[in-house]
């Protein structure tokens, strides 16, 4: 067995795990990097690089088929589902040298290629290797949680990590689950001409209010996507060469292919975590404010532990944890800035609290502003004045924001910054953005929140008449 002594031991190569790596390798520290499956993790091999591909080239073919609309025509002689995955792996291997395991080990970074478990609270074996290190920091992320249905296991089903691997068109595409994984790739693949299936318990986008859902909602049935909300799978079988679904509605359904996206379940099965002493339940392992876990040397980053399951979350968290651990200092996670996006079209996208939990929360005296995008000259010229703009405030402070529309994961980068230094609404105001651009509807947002103030404000009608007869 190999000893190897180390300042900082990460056990996961994911987004958070790879920041922790790149920053402490890079201000001196002794860095040793475990990774028992793909570098880059879930989010470049399974989750949003190649989903986000499969979104540009399935939302591709649909401006194709919507192209007379532009006085355009054009149509779709031939659509090659194997030639749309080759394009996902090539967008994959793009982006993956950012990810190598050369590009850390020239950082000065040793690598090691197997899963991890502890052997007691202070050390780790990896392999022939036993590592022992100041600080450890667990960032093995997540995978598709499988749900507990009858004959599922005897079924050929799909997640997220073999979904990208298909290369011949479903016929029929049934996806459990009507999260943002579930819609993006029901989405994707009706518009690339497969005919899909949401089977969903309670109802599609459950995190986020209904009215916010409308939108996105009417843009799947638009696509062809069938939803059964309010229903549950009782049983699977297989039917031939098929897939065969009992439904909780007594009906049954046939199809060819069937994914899971019923939620996330953390990687910790393979950590041995009780012989360090870590705590952890069915959410993932427990930290506090700071991250760190029951064992005060081991800290905990991303999707494994329990919260925003985002790449930028484990980006984030390693941040805090580099501060802590390369320079002692503490800094405690938030929650109320990082901002949340579903890829779908339109997109939904929110930072801090909507209107309903802010009333339950500050009372009566909450705020909001909104604005539709048929206002906006942008949305009207490219033809996509779906959605809306809806700002939430407690005191002119900003303190939430839901933004339904086109590109509406890039417009809410704005708001997330302004929570986060937790500026008032009259900040804002001083904002030109250029004409004609979607981000026009963020400085609109705040000139319909100051026009009902303004412009019904007997006061201030009586002063400018006033102002105006004494300095003719």
């Amino acid at each position: 067995m190999k000893k190897i002594k180390a300042d900082l031991l990460i056990i996961g190569a994911g987004s958070g795990g790879l920041v922790v790596a790149s920053g402490a390798a890079q201000l001196g520290a002794n860095v040793v990097l475990v990774e028992g499956d793909r570098m880059g993790g879930d989010c470049l091999n399974y989750g949003c690089v190649p989903s986000k591909a499969l979104l540009a080239a399935a939302n591709t073919a649909k401006q194709v088929n919507q192209s007379d609309k532009f006085g355009i025509k054009a149509k779709i002689v031939d659509l090659d589902y194997a030639g749309v995955m080759t394009y996902v792996e090539k967008k994959i291997a793009e982006i993956a040298p950012h990810d190598s395991q050369e590009r850390f080990e020239e950082m000065g970074v040793t690598v090691l290629r197997d899963y991890a478990k502890f052997k007691d609270p202070k050390t780790v074996v990896v392999g022939n290797n036993e590592i022992t290190a100041r600080r450890i920091v667990l960032a093995t992320g997540s995978r598709a949680k499988i749900p507990n249905i009858e004959g599922l296991n005897k079924v050929n089903y799909l997640t997220n990590e073999s979904v990208f691997d298909l290369r011949k068109s479903p016929r029929h595409l049934a996806i459990i689950g009507g999260g943002p994984i579930g819609v993006e790739m029901a989405q994707a693949h009706a518009r690339l001409g497969i005919k899909t299936t949401i089977i969903e318990i309670n109802r599609i986008m459950q995190g986020y209010e209904r009215r916010f859902v409308e939108p996105v909602h009417k843009s799947l049935i638009d696509d062809g996507v069938n939803i059964l909300e309010g229903t549950v799978v009782d049983r699977v079988e297989n039917d031939r060469s098929n897939i065969k679904l009992h439904l909780s509605s007594a009906s049954t359904l046939v199809v060819s292919d069937l994914l899971i996206a019923a939620g996330r379940a953390p990687n910790i099965e393979k950590l041995a975590l009780t012989e360090a002493g870590i705590k952890y339940n069915d959410l993932g392992v427990i930290v506090d404010r700071n991250l760190q876990t029951t064992n005060r040397s081991v800290y905990a980053i991303g999707d494994i532990v329990d919260g925003p399951s985002f790449t930028h979350t484990a980006s984030y968290h390693a941040g805090i944890v580099l501060k802590k651990t390369l320079f002692g200092l503490s800094s405690t996670i938030q929650t109320t800035h990082i901002p949340q996006v579903t890829y779908t079209d339109p997109e939904i996208a929110s930072v801090g609290l909507n209107f309903n939990d802010a009333v339950k929360r500050f009372g009566n005296k909450v705020e909001r502003s909104c604005v539709n995008l048929e206002s906006n000259d942008r949305a009207i010229t490219d033809s996509k004045t779906e959605g809306f703009v809806e700002v939430v405030l407690f005191g002119r402070k900003v303190i939430g924001c839901t933004i339904v529309s086109k590109n509406a994961g890039e417009l809410i980068s704005f708001w997330a910054f302004i929570i986060s230094r937790n500026l008032k609404i009259s900040n804002v105001n001083s904002m030109v953005p250029p004409y004609p651009t979607l981000g026009e509807v963020n400085k609109r947002v705040v000139s319909e929140y100051y026009a009902s103030r303004l412009f019904g404000n007997s006061f201030l009608k009586f002063y400018v008449k006033v102002f105006q007869k004494i300095f003719k």
